[in-house]
């Protein structure tokens, strides 16, 4: 599509990271969502940029996913995860309580790089097809999700294609949510003055 004076118009862009502690799932994810299958054998990533089209209410996107390295607590957050990005999805294994606490770490890292109180963010407890070595509930996840204001939350599981576009979908509606805000109702009732 192009405008009168000739400049061609694309999908809009929107770029996501996701981040979480090394073996979550974050690449099988990333490679489900985008390639549509499950990568069994793990290569711990160093870091990688997947691109796809996506269309949220009617409206052509192009998602940059930056795949990023496993944080830990000695990882510092790179400025590069935080500063020019539009969203963020922070992942955790359901089997594994300490990646589920470093999401929180995480989370504080990112507000401080941007200086802002909230962003555009989505909290994912994965590996939910691990039933018997569940370490984190679901209820925690929403709970932790409810602790940091209207973020959302789900469970997904990379192996099983559980959830999987949900999680990227939510992400792009936080996005654009933050981006064009609805203007506020006005109440019914009550008096006005000209």
């Amino acid at each position: 599509m192009t405008t009168p004076s000739g400049k061609l118009i694309g999908p809009k862009q929107r770029k996501v990271a996701l981040l979480g502690s090394r073996s979550v799932g974050k690449s099988s994810l990333t490679v489900q969502f985008v390639d549509q299958h499950f990568v069994d054998s793990y290569y711990p990533t160093i870091e990688n940029t997947f691109t796809k089209p996506v269309k949220y209410k009617g409206q052509d996107f192009q998602l940059d996913i930056v795949d990023t390295a496993g944080q830990d607590e000695f990882s510092i957050l790179s400025s590069r995860h935080a500063v020019g990005l539009h969203g963020w999805i922070l992942v955790y294994s359901v089997s594994s309580r300490s990646s589920f606490e470093m999401c929180s770490i995480i989370r504080e890292k990112i507000l401080n790089y941007t200086g802002r109180d909230s962003v555009p963010m989505v909290l994912v407890g994965n590996k939910s097809d691990l039933a018997v070595q569940r370490q984190v509930t679901r209820e925690e996840g929403q709970a932790l999700a409810q602790s940091w204001g209207k973020t959302v939350f789900l469970e997904s599981s990379a192996r099983t294609n559980e959830n999987v576009s949900r999680v990227f979908d939510a992400v792009v509606a936080e996005i654009e949510k933050d981006l064009n805000p609805e203007p506020e109702k006005p109440e019914k009732g009550g008096c006005a003055l000209m």
